[in-house]
């Protein structure tokens, strides 16, 4: 299974970022193989529905659950309807967050933020 998490920086070591919809990348940790790949964000730069179409990026790398501070509710829809599973980041680097979602030590999401006009997050 492939879990995605917004990164900063291409390092597994990196804080998750803020931003789903704006992160520059998204760590991407394989379950079954233990490997670890970054994808750069192509959301990262359009004006409107940056959230979106992070979305649907993830769901067209086969990502089957997010690891994120929070998301906008365009997003959510999104991810929701796919079946994606969205938990609540630890306060830690990436690989620390991969280490509670193994432990089941993570709590799904319910940070949803209302839509933003001008740059859906």
């Amino acid at each position: 299974m492939r879990i995605a998490i917004p990164v900063n920086e291409k390092d597994i070591h990196s804080v998750v970022c803020l931003s789903f919809g704006r992160a520059p990348y998204f760590l991407v940790y394989d379950t079954e193989t233990k490997k670890t790949i970054f994808l750069e964000n192509i959301a990262t730069e359009i004006k409107v529905g940056a959230g979106i179409k992070a979305a649907q990026f993830l769901i067209d790398n086969n990502i089957k659950v997010i690891i994120a501070p929070g998301y906008g509710e365009n997003s959510a829809k999104v991810l929701l309807r796919a079946g994606i599973k969205v938990y609540k980041n630890v306060n830690a680097c990436a690989e620390d967050n991969i280490k509670a979602y193994e432990k089941d030590e993570l709590d799904f999401l319910a940070d949803i933020h209302p839509a933003i006009q001008d740059n859906e997050d």
